[in-house]
């Protein structure tokens, strides 16, 4: 069973192989036909990566709906939440490098969680996310944090059908595609209920196109959830 007290103090935990392999190829075909120019979104996208428009795919839909998934987030949030967003993102050979950085909670922290859904293989080579595990919640006395200090940072590394759940407060950053190997991701987005009022009004902003109004209930993180396998990270 996992160490639920662990997984609050690190902010994240790696679901190793949580998408049934099977589905990997399919995922993989509607990331490539969903990819749209950035001057095609509402708000433009950074030149040096893909952005695929998924939202209504069943199989992105039904990934996004992963027991596991779900548990992690339950947890993390602590409340009712939902399903806010899901689209796909892939770093550009020789691009795809970000600052150190933190997403933000809206009203409380720890109201709003994301998740990294791999469908490549990934590792330092093709810019997988660098994270600070334990900097979703600073001491009150402690200094600012310093976004160009990358000392604490850890680079995940893995295998399709991995998926990374964390805190929005968390620091982390994409990486360079140095190789120039494919790591087409879904980055998903979960918020507390509370939050739903001002999730509506930014979405065609953020281009969802997606039914958004079911509820999922916090659950107890349990062996059929997330078993021993998944580890948050060192």
């Amino acid at each position: 069973m996992i160490d639920r007290e662990r997984l609050h103090r690190d902010g994240c935990i790696l679901l190793r192989q949580a998408i049934p392999i099977q589905w990997l190829d399919e995922l993989r075909r509607v990331f490539d036909a969903g990819v749209k120019p950035s001057q095609q979104w509402p708000v433009p996208r950074g030149l040096d990566w893909r952005h695929s428009l998924l939202d209504l795919e069943a199989r992105v839909q039904a990934v996004c709906r992963l027991p596991p998934v779900l548990a992690a987030v339950g947890e993390l949030i602590g409340e009712r939440f939902f399903l806010s967003q899901v689209e796909g993102r892939e770093p550009l050979a020789g691009g795809g490098h970000q600052q150190l950085h933190r997403d933000l909670s809206a009203l409380r922290p720890g109201d709003t969680v994301n998740a990294l859904v791999y469908l490549d293989d990934y590792g330092p080579g093709n810019g997988a996310t660098r994270i600070v595990p334990g900097s979703h919640r600073p001491e009150p006395a402690a200094a600012p944090f310093d976004f160009n200090d990358e000392s604490h940072s850890v680079q995940v590394c893995g295998t399709a059908g991995d998926i990374l759940v964390f805190d929005a407060d968390l620091v982390h950053a994409g990486s360079l595609n140095a190789s120039g190997a494919r790591r087409r991701t879904l980055l998903v987005g979960y918020f507390a209920e509370s939050l739903y009022a001002s999730h509506l009004q930014t979405l065609g902003l953020r281009s969802i196109r997606m039914e958004t109004s079911e509820r999922f209930e916090p659950m107890a993180v349990a062996p059929s959830s997330l078993s021993s396998r998944d580890r948050v990270l060192e």
